[in-house]
C-alpha cells in the first residue's frame, strides 16, 4: 500500500486551522486527481455544498496552496475555474509550522528546565516559583492551591512530544 501523507494527523490538523471544517476533503480529492477539477465537481466529490468548496478553495488559495486555471466560456462569457493543488507548497507549509512548533516546546523546556513550576489542581496556571511564591502558592486565577511538577516527568513529555514532530517532519519530507 502506497503513503498517503493526507492522512497524517498534522496534514488534517494544519488544513482544519488553515482552512477550516472539510479542508481536508478537498484537499484529498484534488490531490488524488490528476488534473485540475471544477468546484462543482469537487462539490460532488466531497459531498460538501458548492460555496463551502469554494470558500474552501478561496482559503487555500490565499495561502498559495490551491491554484487554478481560468477560461472563458464562449457561450455563456463567464469564467470557469478549474483547481488543482500546489503539493510541495502545502508540504512546504507543514513542515514550517511543525519546526515552529517543536522550537517553541524547545524553548519551553529549557525554561522548565530552569525554573520550579507550579500548577494549581484545574490546571489554570503554570507559574515560576518566585511568582507562586508572591500568591501564597494559590492560583492567581481560581484561589486553589499551587503544587510542584515534577521536572523530570514534564521533560519527558516535552521530549516525546518534540521527537513525534520530527517523526512527522521526516515523513513529510519524504512525501
Amino acid at each position: 500500500m502506497a503513503f498517503k501523507i493526507y492522512k497524517e494527523a498534522a496534514f488534517v490538523d494544519f488544513l482544519n486551522k488553515n482552512a477550516g471544517k472539510g479542508s481536508h476533503l478537498v484537499v484529498v480529492v484534488l490531490w488524488e486527481s490528476r488534473k485540475p477539477m471544477k468546484d462543482e465537481k469537487i462539490a460532488d466529490k466531497t459531498g460538501l455544498k458548492v460555496t463551502e468548496v469554494r470558500t474552501i478553495l478561496n482559503r487555500l488559495h490565499y495561502r498559495g496552496i490551491a491554484n487554478y486555471e481560468k477560461e472563458r466560456n464562449e457561450k455563456s462569457g463567464w469564467y470557469n475555474y478549474s483547481w488543482f493543488i500546489d503539493k510541495k507548497k502545502l508540504i512546504g507549509l507543514i513542515i514550517e509550522e511543525l519546526c515552529e512548533t517543536a522550537d517553541k516546546l524547545e524553548k519551553e523546556k529549557t525554561i522548565k528546565e530552569n525554573y520550579t513550576i507550579f500548577v494549581c489542581k484545574q490546571g489554570c496556571s503554570e507559574i515560576p516559583f518566585e511568582i507562586a511564591a508572591e500568591y501564597n502558592f494559590r492560583c492567581p486565577e481560581c484561589g486553589r492551591d499551587m503544587n510542584c511538577i515534577n521536572p523530570k516527568k514534564l521533560k519527558n513529555e516535552i521530549r516525546k512530544k518534540v521527537i513525534s514532530i520530527k517523526k512527522q517532519i521526516e515523513a513529510l519530507k519524504k512525501a
